[in-house]
């Protein structure tokens, strides 16, 4: 019996279409990428020649030979799209931020549910050796109970970038909504939802109109502290991970070697790809019983994105529950709007 192969259109070829999703889709035996919006450079053909470009989303979403569609416009816009999919029939992908308020996250679920079909929110630092190799230590239990965890972003743009959506004030704009749901998600995904939160968000470069520093303080049961921490203006990025427990201390830095990868022109189909070299292992320190403190490298997890892909296709297809859930995007959204 052969696969059933979903036949899929993504809404921009820009970095994120092009990088992220494309590449994936393409090696994915579930999927066929059918279609692709490009409003004014036609460069999709180049990669895959069999593909359909279109001029507009609405003429995408008409397709009807198209079942999924990804939804990787600005960020403002996901809402409006992603409903026109749904009530096209089709299942939707998400990505981050899946949209800008958590009522319009509860009609978009509402709709898919009413049509029957899926819409699933984007997560792909999910997939990320340095997530993955803090879940696995994390799981070991070599840190003992824990204590604090710390994540950050840290990056340095002094400049006000060109990009309307991420730079002025319009709805989803800002370091809150360009990064801070990377760090929700994980954070559900390791320690599930908090008891409380407070979040601080701050304007630090000249003219910016928009946030370029958040911080957020989570509580968890039995006085557990989770930092999230996000800025434009770090020169000397800190660790990505650092978690504190009763028994030991692990430290990671953030690591995005898919992206180097596919920027470089690798295939997710290369047997190297998403392996990081030693000189990235996270590093987890522990004290024994007696006292002996004792260090050692932890080799970062092999990581694609292929398997998030292969968590849609379960999840369209198979009827898998997939990994995020509903209400997780909701209490995402909640924190990045309250």
């Amino acid at each position: 019996m052969s696969k059933k192969i979903i036949n899929t259109g993504i809404l921009s070829f820009g970095m994120s279409g092009t990088l992220f999703h494309a590449p994936f889709l393409n090696e994915h035996p579930g999927f066929q990428l059918t279609a692709v919006v490009e409003r004014r450079k036609k460069i999709a053909a180049k990669a895959y020649p069999n593909i359909t470009s279109y001029d507009s989303v609405d003429d995408l979403i008409a397709d009807k030979d198209i079942e999924l569609v990804v939804v990787n416009t600005p960020n403002y816009t996901h809402f409006e799209f992603a409903l026109k999919a749904l009530r096209a029939k089709k299942h939707v992908l998400v990505e981050k931020p899946f949209c800008v308020s958590s009522a319009e996250a509860k009609e978009l679920f509402a709709e898919a549910k009413r049509v029957d079909r899926s819409i699933l929110p984007y997560q792909n630092r999910r997939y990320d050796s340095d997530f993955l190799s803090v879940k696995s230590v994390l799981e070991s239990g070599k840190l003992g109970s824990l204590v604090e965890a710390h994540m950050r972003y840290d990056r340095y743009r002094h400049h006000i970038g060109p990009k309307i959506a991420k730079e002025t004030p319009v709805p989803g704009s800002g370091l809150m909504y360009d990064l801070a749901p990377h760090l929700l998600d994980a954070t559900f995904a390791l320690f599930g939802y908090p008891l409380q939160w407070s979040k601080y968000t701050g304007q630090f470069r000249p003219n910016t109109q928009v946030d370029d520093y958040v911080h957020l303080h989570l509580v968890y049961p039995k006085g557990v502290q989770v930092f999230l921490t996000m800025s434009m203006l770090v020169v000397q990025p800190q660790a990505a991970f650092v978690l504190n427990g009763t028994k030991g201390t692990f430290v990671k830095q953030r690591t995005d070697i898919q992206e180097e990868q596919l920027l470089a022109g690798m295939s997710p189909g290369n047997p190297l790809f998403g392996i990081e070299g030693a000189d990235r292992n996270g590093v987890l320190t522990t004290i024994s019983e007696n006292g002996e403190r004792h260090t050692e490298e932890i080799e970062s997890a092999k990581s694609s994105y292929i398997n998030l892909f292969e968590d849609v296709y379960s999840s369209i297809i198979e009827g898998v529950p997939y990994p995020i859930t509903e209400k997780d995007i909701i209490k995402q959204i909640e924190i990045l709007e309250g």
